[in-house]
C-alpha cells in the first residue's frame, strides 16, 4: 500500500472513531438533559417551533414553544420554563 493509501486509510479510521464517540457521549449527555419550554433567548432555540424553521431561529426571548437543552430537573426552577410547549 502507498504512502497516500495509508494515510487516507489511517484518517478514515480516525473520523470513523471520531465520530462513534460522539453518538455515544450524545446520548449519554440527552438523558442527563430535558428540554425547556419558554427560556431560551431570541435566536438561541435549539430546535424547529410552530413559527420557526429551525435551531437558531426564534424571535423573541422566552418565545413559548421554544426550547433549549437544560440539565435535568432544572426548568422547572427557571422563570418561565415549561416541560410542555404553550401557545402565546
Amino acid at each position: 500500500m502507498s504512502m497516500i493509501g495509508k494515510t487516507a486509510t489511517a484518517s478514515l479510521f480516525a473520523a470513523t472513531i471520531a465520530a462513534a464517540s460522539g453518538l455515544i457521549s450524545t446520548g449519554a449527555f440527552a438523558a442527563d438533559n430535558e428540554k425547556c419550554y419558554g427560556v431560551a433567548k431570541a435566536g438561541q432555540n435549539d430546535c424547529q417551533t410552530a413559527t420557526a424553521s429551525c435551531a437558531g431561529t426564534s424571535s423573541v426571548d422566552g418565545q413559548k414553544d421554544a426550547w433549549i437543552l437544560v440539565p435535568a430537573g432544572t426548568c422547572a426552577k427557571l422563570n418561565g420554563g415549561s416541560l410542555t410547549p404553550t401557545k402565546g
